[in-house]
């Protein structure tokens, strides 16, 4: 790939992060994160306690991408149809017309997803992994960009239906906003004062040109030593003896998109051992199966980590490359 042409996306990157930043304060490497997933075309689940800008960080995203938003507000009642759409007979043309449901939008916020029934969460399976929605034997597809920005509350368990393994392994990402720092949280005060932030963000970018930076992401350069050094991070997670099942396949696809996106916002037209580094515990460790015994999120985040300890660079990569 041409170096103008990844510079030319780290450019409009940080033009999209500078928008949604005005709306969520102090989080810059939570918006990167972000963007890079969209950028790799993957789907972000937020896990967080309540009140931190799960929302806000979704709805700027759109805003800034330029893209159609749609929010889904997930309960216990809430059905697949609710979700994809539904096909409803028309009694004056005495046909079948489809009305589309929420999840076709370039941005779907699923909110508090682990609140609705394992039937509505797997209503999600297909849109996440194929782009598309098949409703009564008919398959439609999906806007494009198209990327589900999912919120759970990790600190609430009660009415809950926690995500099977198989709707996590959807998510190229799981991140943690966390708490602001003092200054950050007096700056928000600060911005409401008035207005709500989210109303100055701007769109910096449309559908299309997104799409376009996706496809060019795809140019990014990654050595077959990388590739390899990829695999053997994710085999390690199938190795360690507090992990029952480790990351699969889908893991290392996880690590080789998100890395190169990652390169591609640092202005780069090619992937470092420590693009991989920096995106390996939001894209693995919620991929993996604990052995029996208390496991949570800072357990498996701890052994990705130790196994970005213990498996060398490739020779030539090392830090200073």
């Amino acid at each position: 790939m041409n170096t103008d042409v990844a510079e030319r996306i780290a450019n409009r990157m940080q033009t999209a992060a500078a928008e949604i930043a005005g709306a969520v304060l102090g989080k810059d490497e939570v918006i990167k994160l972000v963007l890079a997933s969209f950028l790799a075309q993957g789907h972000v689940l937020i896990e967080d306690v309540p009140g931190v800008g799960k929302t806000t960080l979704a709805k700027a995203v759109a805003k800034a991408m330029g893209c159609s938003f749609s929010r889904i507000q997930f309960t216990p009642d809430l059905l697949p149809s609710d979700v994809t759409g539904t096909t409803v007979f028309d009694q004056r043309t005495c046909d079948f017309d489809f009305h589309h449901g929420p999840i076709f939008s370039n941005v779907v916020l699923a909110d508090e997803i682990n609140r609705t029934t394992p039937k509505t969460q797997s209503a999600l399976l297909e849109c996440m992994e194929e782009m598309q929605v098949t409703v009564d034997g008919v398959t439609r597809k999906l806007p494009q960009p198209f990327i589900v920005i999912a919120t759970q509350n990790n600190v609430e368990h009660g009415s809950t239906y926690p995500l099977p393994e198989a709707q996590l392994d959807r998510f190229l990402v799981r991140v943690s906003v966390g708490y602001p720092g003092h200054e950050s949280e007096v700056s928000i005060l600060d911005s409401h004062l008035k207005d709500n932030p989210i109303d100055s963000v701007k769109p910096v970018l449309s559908p299309e040109e997104a799409t376009a930076l996706q496809n060019d992401v795809k140019e990014i350069y990654l050595d077959d030593s990388l590739k390899s050094y990829i695999v053997e991070l994710v085999e390690a997670t199938r190795k360690r003896p507090d992990i029952l099942l480790g990351a699969s396949p889908r893991g290392s696809l996880a690590l080789m998109k998100l890395s190169r996106a990652w390169a591609a916002i640092s202005g780069r037209n090619y992937v470092l051992p420590d693009d991989i580094k920096s995106i390996a515990v939001p894209a693995l460790a919620h991929r993996l199966i604990p052995v029996e015994g208390s496991w949570n999120a800072e357990a498996a985040e701890r052994a990705v980590k130790e196994i970005l300890s213990e498996i060398a660079v490739p020779v030539g990569y090392e830090r200073n490359h």
